[in-house]
């Protein structure tokens, strides 16, 4: 963990409420260079806070991998004056999920940079390994609104989406590393960053057995983390490294979060809040008090356990085109974003029929506008799954497709003469 969480606010806000606990803001990025979203997903740029330290970090410059290209920038690039003077400056900086080593020549996988979007806390108390560089002079904070994560129930067939958050609303802050990369032939600077994850503690064990390092908003544990006069990697260090003490929240909440690129900021609020659109008791209380006021009749009520109209609604942000498959991983139960380029066939190959999200093979254009559910999961009629389940199929195949809509049943029909031959039993009286 984590493979997941909140960042629906802009930059601006960020440094106001770090100013507020003490911590210093020299520099804010533009809001566009940040994807603000309720589902932020690896890839995405999100908001990290560090030491105002040049690219190769802090302390002195080390060549521990012989690139050119480093020791070229090395001779353009200055150390901050501030730094001169004793007096160390700090930055809210864009940066992308997925930690890509400054050693690196050319443009990453994707799979690749999946394994990179968490750093464990125990790989880090050895004087070796990738991180080895970054946990000494390229320490940050990734800031987020909380994360999510996902109870496995019934085996694993079942996965239901939880939203973590402080208890008092604050800013979380979790302990990251960063890092920056130009590959051959590019003049162009690329930062990226990982999130460090630590044991849970007691209250979210029953969730996971990981979760990420959460520092306490300007506390003396972030200055340490991001002094950069300490350039050598220590047990001081390695010590912040643990599970979050303070009170947290923890709750169930729409499992639309799930599609990587859906967007709604009903995604952080309890299934069971009175503030959810999405919880059925509210739905009953609201409709039936509609229907007393106003004296309608037509409430949006069936059998008292279908409803329509009402669902949450939510976007799927443009330019995400990116599928969502399930796998089995060790620091978080999350689905994974998987490049709209990787054939379905190869996915289902690899992790079996059921791991692709059967809403990704819609065309982009389609699952990119805006549409809703309703409290049982089913798709309104202007989604492209609900127009392909209305249609009857022409010919019949002999291989079974399972429906996202519905079970499968078979239509009934009205009584007819059989094939064996038999009658409807009303023939016998009218003889």
């Amino acid at each position: 963990m984590c493979g997941r969480y909140a960042l629906g606010i802009r930059a601006t806000f960020v440094r106001h409420q770090f100013e507020a606990h003490g911590m210093p803001v020299a520099d804010t990025p533009d809001d566009d260079d940040v994807r603000q979203t309720y589902n932020f997903a690896p890839g995405y740029h999100g908001l990290v806070y560090r030491a105002d330290v040049p690219d190769y970090g802090a302390g002195n410059r080390h060549h521990g991998h012989g690139d050119a290209t480093e020791r070229a920038a090395e001779e353009t690039e200055e150390r901050p004056s501030q730094m001169d003077a004793n007096e160390t400056r700090y930055k809210i900086q864009a940066m992308k999920w997925g930690l890509v080593p400054f050693w690196t020549k050319r443009n990453p996988d994707y799979g690749s940079v999946m394994k990179t979007i968490n750093a464990r806390d125990d790989s880090l108390k050895e004087n070796r390994g990738m991180w080895n560089t970054m946990k000494k002079t390229k320490r940050c904070i990734v800031v987020a609104q909380g994360f999510y994560e996902w109870l496995k129930k019934n085996g694993g067939k079942e996965k239901i989406p939880h939203f973590v958050k402080r208890k008092d609303d604050q800013l979380m802050c979790f302990a990251g590393l960063w890092d920056c990369v130009q590959y051959e032939g590019s003049e162009e600077k690329h930062y990226t960053y990982t999130i460090i994850t630590t044991d849970s503690n007691k209250q979210l064990k029953f969730l996971h057995d990981r979760m990420p390092v959460i520092l306490e908003n300007g506390s003396d544990a972030i200055r340490t983390w991001l002094d950069p006069k300490r350039c050598e990697w220590s047990k001081e260090l390695q010590t912040l490294l643990r599970p979050y003490e303070g009170e947290l929240e923890c709750y169930p909440v729409s499992k639309d979060v799930g599609k990587v690129g859906n967007n709604s900021p009903d995604f952080i609020i309890p299934v069971a809040s009175t503030e959810n659109k999405n919880n059925i008791a509210n739905f009953f209380s609201n409709a039936k008090g509609s229907a007393k006021e106003k004296g309608e009749e037509n409430v949006c009520i069936k059998s008292g356990t279908e409803l329509i109209n009402g669902g949450i609604k939510f976007e799927h942000e443009k330019g995400e085109s990116r599928a969502t498959m399930d796998v089995a991983r060790t620091e978080d139960n999350a689905p994974v974003p998987v490049p709209a380029s990787t054939a379905a066939r190869n996915l289902k190959r690899a992790h079996g029929e059921d791991a692709v999200d059967k809403t990704d093979d819609a065309p982009a254009s389609k699952v990119a506008k805006s549409h809703s559910k309703d409290r049982l999961g089913r798709v309104s009629q202007d989604s492209p799954e609900k127009k392909s389940a209305d249609k009857s199929p022409e010919k019949s195949s002999n291989r079974k497709t399972r429906s996202a809509t519905s079970n499968n049943t078979a239509p009934k029909h009205s009584p007819g003469q059989a094939s064996n031959g038999s009658q409807k039993i009303t023939n016998f009286f009218t003889k």
